[in-house]
């Protein structure tokens, strides 16, 4: 039977380098696409660099002619002995034409510097997604060279592991449900709005053809706003993968921009409190206990239906306590390890089996009808120990 279990297992972790194979094959192809638009950005870029440096030098020449047509108009219209009526006219005219095309190029030389502005920083975000992919696809890179040449090992600890024959499953329904949710968000906004931006365009250029140039600024503030909107949404789509204010401001702020969005997400009242001295951690113990609360919040959310779910964080000399409760439907603990066997409440097993891992425990307290109370603590020091346990690297 543990022979059959190991080879079920084995078979589940080649699934899952097969997994990760494909999608470093997929983060490569968007490496490459990223590359290929900053490419795009840097032409565009040395395009409008150009053309606003000439566009300033005319804007230049043209303020020397003004001053200088309108001394001349000066001059003609106070001498009416040497100087005729037409002389006066054409002073005139010759001074508004200026005029004009003076402001005509300083409207274009404000356009153009907005938009060199633009694309540098769009040329900067997209060098800073360029560098992300190629960190995480070297990451990748080393985590397939390491479980291919390991299997065997990590079989073996896996034998040991608390409801070891589920692993496989939740897995598998993890890199679903993941993927499913990330379609459903990209699908629902951001790619609705950039359909409804592509139709807007359409409509101003057929607006600029027939010359109806109020209407054309009235759309183009409207298609401002959609493109700050659809900015957001890819943002939110963002956080949600991997917060990047996680690795740039640290856990604590993090976390309280997650709950704060939480709380208007699901309209419920949320609080988040810290105490201690916060320290950093390491970047992977932070982003476990991120996922760790963002894993408790998600629970409570859907199968609690509270009003009301508190989130506090203590800060302890060698160890870190979570403590996440809420007032919802509760259920009965010893009910818990029941529904592990018939395969459901896979995100309390899920953030039990994380906790473990992290040389950690776990208490829940809950009642049905009276709220759920969840207390982690998780010891700061794991990592060092568990990597240079025996003076030998352990992963």
């Amino acid at each position: 039977m543990a022979d059959y279990q190991a080879d079920a297992i084995d078979r589940v972790i080649k699934n899952a380098v097969g997994v990760m194979e494909s999608s470093k094959l997929q983060i490569l192809e968007i490496l490459d696409s990223a590359r290929d638009e900053l490419k795009t950005l840097n032409n565009e870029l040395q395009q409008v660099i150009k053309e606003t440096a000439e566009t300033v030098e005319k804007v230049d020449q043209l303020e020397i002619n003004y001053r200088r047509s309108r001394i001349r108009l000066t001059e003609v219209s106070r001498d009416f002995v040497r100087y005729k009526e037409e002389d006066i006219k054409q002073a005139y005219e010759k001074a508004t034409q200026l005029q004009l095309d003076l402001l005509i190029f300083r409207e274009k030389e404000m356009y153009l510097k907005a938009r060199r502005d633009e694309l540098q920083k769009r040329a900067r975000n997209v060098e800073k997604s360029v560098e992300r992919a190629e960190t995480v696809s070297s990451q990748m890179g080393v985590v397939l060279e390491y479980l291919s040449g390991e299997l065997g090992q990590v079989t073996r600890i896996l034998e040991s592991a608390k409801n070891r024959q589920m692993i496989g499953l939740k897995i598998i329904l993890a890199q679903e449900e993941e993927r499913k949710r990330i379609s459903r968000e990209i699908h629902d906004g951001p790619a609705q709005l950039l359909a409804n931006l592509v139709l807007r365009t359409e409509i101003v250029e057929r607006m600029l053809a027939k010359q109806e140039f109020k209407m054309v600024q009235d759309e183009i503030i409207d298609l401002k706003s959609q493109v700050r909107s659809s900015l957001e949404e890819m943002r939110k789509v963002i956080f949600n993968l991997r917060p990047m204010a996680l690795d740039d401001l640290g856990l604590i702020p993090t976390l309280r921009k997650y709950v704060h969005d939480f709380e208007e997400k699901t309209k419920t009242r949320t609080t988040f409190e810290t105490r201690g001295k916060e320290h950093r951690m390491s970047s992977p113990m932070e982003a476990a206990v991120f996922r760790l609360v963002q894993e408790a919040l998600t629970n409570a959310a859907k199968h609690a239906c509270p009003t009301y779910v508190g989130v506090d964080i203590t800060y302890q000399a060698q160890m870190v306590k979570i403590v996440v409760q809420d007032n919802g439907l509760g259920f009965k603990v010893d009910q818990l390890e029941q529904k592990t066997k018939e395969h459901t409440h896979f995100g309390l097993i899920g953030m039990r089996e994380r906790v473990e891992l992290l040389e950690g425990r776990m208490e829940i307290e809950s009642t049905a009808n009276m709220g759920t109370k969840i207390i982690i603590h998780i010891p700061t020091n794991a990592e060092k120990r568990k990597e240079y346990q025996d003076g030998q690297p352990h992963f």
